[in-house]
């Protein structure tokens, strides 16, 4: 009998089983995490309930609009990611928020799977173990998974099997796994030009130039074509926020210390001999987008930003001890067969400072004092109703209602909720029946829950 004969299986999975457990680790304390944070009502922004809305949507068959964006908000107008069209059979069958967490959650577990796999075959099974573990907990993927679903999900494992092709030299596997990278985000039609381009010098085939124009393509087309046809304000909605101008006049801003905090973690965390590596170029479109902006939350190590540069930095750092291996210069070598401790010993001094710590003192950091005056103030919005909002308790109705977002211009809600507390509201927004004023003026609502900082408040039948 031709292949894996009996008595074979062992042998031929036992490969597979570290990288596997290491995936498996990820995702299940990941999950944790999220559902210790979905319990207590965190919600750091509001960007889950609208990826739900899209999910939603795309369930349905239908085009992903997100009231929360605004009425008639087609979110590919806001960025290019047709590939989350993928999380549409899922939400029929499991349709919930939380969902999208653990989508995200075992995206992440099988980056770290085929990194850990990657790294095993150049430095060992121990050491290589460890080296996956580094990459699954590194600070780009924990900051990503506070801030909870996003659009990147979906580049991290795609970027680490293209990224461990290209380690195992198989140029066409490392082509065809980037190649769906331009539909996650538009910017990474720049990141996967990047890759072609060190592709091509690295398997000196013409496949690299294809990728490289495959890239650079999608790109153009997303961002000067289909961004503006579908955006409601006719044109690509974050192109404003470069500001190149103002880094030629004061090129000195280039070394905020945020921006400055954010290279030197992607160094420690490389090892140092990431940027030995030609493959550290593909770090470099993101980072440019992120550090030429205006917008400084974009600088920093924090929210998901990082994500997709975490599997770019740990293939580059096991690229950069292969290439330290057959270098000429004996102390390069030796920093070789170290490079990856770092990489390890870095990931362990950072742990304490990063989300999962908090795992460590669960009431501490997940309190659940809120969740009954949450649960209640849940209860009593009917499914089907259209529902202005806060980000307070947004996740947790959109799945089952018409959610819009109280900072835009939207129709007559049927209820108002609103979280005093963690909304997000101005201060001088103090009830329901001031917002309610402020946003409706002569419309009348009757607040029907108020409890724990929350607020819910119903129109009268006969308002208008």
């Amino acid at each position: 009998m031709r292949g894996i004969r009996r008595g074979q299986f062992g042998p031929a999975l036992a490969p597979f089983v570290l990288p596997a457990a290491v995936g498996l680790v990820t995702t299940a304390l990941f999950t944790v995490f999220s559902a210790l944070q979905w319990r207590s009502f965190a919600a750091p922004s509001w960007d889950l309930g609208i990826f739900t809305q899209l999910a939603r949507q795309y369930a349905a068959l239908e085009a992903p609009i997100v009231t929360i964006k605004g009425e008639g908000f087609n979110l590919l107008g806001d960025h290019f990611h047709p590939l989350l069209v993928l999380l549409g059979p899922i939400f029929v069958v499991f349709p919930h928020a939380f969902t999208l967490l653990v989508v995200q959650n075992a995206l992440f577990g099988l980056a770290a799977a085929a990194l850990t796999f990657a790294a095993i075959r150049l430095i060992g099974a121990f050491t290589g173990t460890l080296f996956g573990l580094a990459f699954a907990f590194s600070w780009g993927l924990q900051g990503a998974v506070e801030a909870q679903f996003h659009e990147i999900a979906f580049a991290v494992p795609l970027l680490a099997l293209s990224l461990c092709a290209f380690l195992g030299r198989q140029w066409v596997a490392c082509l065809l796994w980037a190649m769906p990278l331009v539909f996650v985000k538009e910017d990474l039609g720049l990141t996967v030009a990047a890759l072609g381009i060190v592709l091509a010098v690295r398997s000196r085939h013409p496949l690299g130039v294809w990728l490289a124009v495959w890239g650079v393509a999608w790109f153009a087309l997303a961002s000067l074509v289909i961004l503006p046809l579908l955006n409601p304000n006719g044109a690509w909605a974050y192109s404003s926020s470069i500001d190149l101008l103002g880094i030629l006049q004061d090129p000195a801003a280039l070394f905020q210390p945020q921006k400055s905090v954010t290279v030197l973690l992607l160094i420690v965390a490389g090892g140092l001999i990431a940027v030995r590596s030609p493959l550290a170029l593909v770090l470099l479109p993101t980072l440019a987008w992120r550090f030429l902006s205006e917008n400084s939350g974009y600088w920093g190590p924090t929210w998901q930003y990082s994500a997709v540069l975490m599997p770019i930095l740990f293939a580059a750092a096991l690229d950069g001890i292969a290439l330290a291996r057959g270098s000429l210069r004996g102390w390069l070598r030796g920093y070789g067969r170290l490079a990856a401790s770092v990489s390890i010993v870095a990931a362990l001094v950072l742990a304490t400072t990063l989300p999962l710590f908090k795992l460590a003192d669960v009431p501490a950091h997940f309190s659940t004092h809120r969740a009954a005056a949450a649960t209640a103030a849940l209860r009593v919005v009917p499914d089907g109703a259209l529902v202005e909002s806060d980000i307070g308790l947004m996740n947790y109705l959109v799945e089952r209602t018409d959610v819009y977002w109280l900072g835009n211009k939207n129709p007559l809600p049927d209820y108002l909720v609103i979280d005093l507390a963690a909304g997000g509201l101005p201060a001088e927004w103090t009830s329901a029946q001031v917002v309610g004023e402020a946003l409706h003026p002569g419309v009348e609502f009757t607040t029907i829950y108020a409890a724990g900082g929350y607020e819910v408040a119903r129109r009268d039948a006969n308002a208008p």
